[in-house]
């Protein structure tokens, strides 16, 4: 995976647990190009790796301008970003890479965003403005204080609905809203796991094209999981040779990692591909939230990270 080097060159304080950070190229450069709904890999001391949404406009080319919300239970990402972190710092990260991008084939882009779901988003909503392609956001969040970016998007405040759940006696009706929402728009929604449940579950009662809803999930929260899977299985590697246990409680990526089997790997929940190995025996229970409906029913490929075995033994295209 190519490394830049990068400055952070400001922070801003976006709302109560959020921070604004800017980057910019170490040698007062351009940056690599990126498009809406981006995110990169921010390498931490201490070998930590978390992936945060650029939420700027990708027609800018001189810098990448970050959300990080202050996790309640931070595993060491956000608590060092929101702690240490000053202008002035040099750092690494990846080039930009997306797994939730905008479809030309919609004829309307309709968002839903929760908490700092709205990251990945502010960037789509920049691209359509370019664009001049229609767009309308319900942005959900729990206070008023919590909201990011709502002085940006207070100019665009007739195709914005936002909801603060303490002011309105609870959460939104996300059901009424997909309802709303014509057949040929898309919709794409990033936030907490109950909303992203409910928001799926609202366009599947709808009859609402499954390939026009899309999802960016932070966390693996909510994962679909086989218990009859959670035990020991083997995988079995046809190129390298040799085959491994991988006991319960350990993932096939760390199975191989133990016995000296490196791969690429970035976010370890599932949540970015970058360890997305070719499967060429076994059924796969998949676990990620990356794959298509499609790519898990071809049983082609398997997220390592993640992911285990329906039967006793895996061949990966190793």
């Amino acid at each position: 995976m190519t490394m830049l080097d990068v400055v952070v060159s400001r922070l801003t304080h976006e709302a109560e647990g959020v921070l604004g950070i800017e980057l910019r190229a170490v040698a007062d450069g351009t940056l690599p190009a990126f498009t809406a709904g981006s995110h990169v890999d921010l390498h931490l001391p201490g070998g930590l790796c978390r992936q945060y949404s650029i939420t700027n406009a990708p027609t800018e080319e001189g810098r990448y301008c970050l959300g990080v919300g202050l996790a309640h239970e931070s595993r060491g990402g956000s608590r060092h970003v929101h702690e240490r972190l000053r202008a002035g710092d040099q750092m690494r990260i990846s080039t930009p890479r997306s797994l939730f991008s905008l479809n030309a084939e919609a004829d309307e882009h309709v968002f839903v965003a929760g908490g700092i779901g709205i990251t990945p988003i502010m960037s789509m909503i920049e691209a359509c403005r370019a664009k001049e392609e229609r767009w309308r956001l319900l942005y959900c969040v729990r206070t008023r204080a919590r909201a990011a970016y709502l002085w940006r998007l207070a100019e665009h405040h007739a195709r914005v609905q936002l909801h603060v759940d303490e002011e309105q006696g609870g959460p939104a009706d996300v059901s009424g809203f997909v309802r709303s929402v014509s057949r040929t728009a898309h919709i794409y929604c990033c936030g907490p796991a109950p909303l992203m449940n409910a928001v799926g579950a609202a366009a599947s009662a709808a009859e609402h094209p499954a390939k026009a809803v899309h999802f960016e999930r932070f966390s693996a929260e909510g994962a679909p999981a086989n218990a009859n899977a959670d035990g020991a299985f083997r995988v079995t590697l046809k190129r390298k040779g040799g085959t491994f246990m991988v006991p319960a409680g350990r993932s096939i990526l760390q199975a191989l990692e133990d016995n000296g089997i490196a791969l690429p790997c970035s976010c370890r929940e599932g949540l970015c591909r970058t360890c997305e190995i070719p499967l060429i025996a076994g059924r796969a229970d998949h676990r990620d939230f990356v794959l298509s409906d499609q790519e898990r029913a071809a049983n082609a490929s398997i997220i390592p990270c993640i992911s285990r075995a329906l039967d006793d033994e895996l061949v990966l295209d190793i």
